[in-house]
């Protein structure tokens, strides 16, 4: 059952736009800089990410994406809706040395943090890893945070959050459901 909408259209946009802008400061421009979407929302919230770092800063920054199918020590847990495709890495650059910044849609137990950072390690050995999510939700399982954050809502393991982008469900929303 939907409990409510968290985050609309335009507030999806405006976090992503303070989440570029908070990238950019932390990290003293883009130099060295690479994003990483974890696949599926993940690598859509990345390329978005990387349109307004482009804008701001007036050069690209490239983006690659995590499949982490592979590296999660739950996937037998989890439901799916078919068998998980695996795919790997897809980083277009090296990323040893680079500051790569993980994104994903929701931070919740930690465990897909992790997995995105064993493939990525699988690949190369960056500088520094950075965390950047749309939605941090609670209830980590693992010592993960996330350095920018689109919204931070507290929730019960009770609810479910779902993050709607329009690249994938036609729609740019964020939901809250009663399980």
């Amino acid at each position: 059952m939907q409990k409510a909408i968290i985050l609309d259209d335009k507030a999806i946009q405006r976090a992503l736009t303070r989440i570029a802008h908070e990238i950019i400061e932390r990290n003293k421009g883009i130099e060295h800089c690479l994003l990483a979407g974890i696949k599926t929302r993940g690598i859509h919230l990345a390329n978005r990410l990387a349109e307004r770092i482009e804008k701001i800063e007036g050069q690209p920054i490239a983006v690659g994406e995590l499949d982490i199918s592979l590296y999660r020590d739950d996937l037998s847990k989890k439901h799916h809706h078919g068998e998980p495709e695996v795919k790997g890495a897809d980083i277009p650059i090296d990323v040893t040395n680079k500051k790569v910044i993980l994104v994903d849609d929701v931070l919740y137990t930690g465990r897909t943090v992790r997995a995105a950072m064993d493939a990525l390690m699988d690949v190369g050995r960056p500088a520094q890893i950075q965390l950047a999510v749309l939605i941090d939700r609670g209830h980590r399982e693992l010592p993960i945070r996330a350095d920018f954050i689109g919204k931070n809502v507290p929730t019960s393991s009770a609810e479910r959050i779902v993050v709607e982008l329009i690249e994938v469900d036609q729609s740019d929303q964020v939901t809250i459901f009663e399980k």
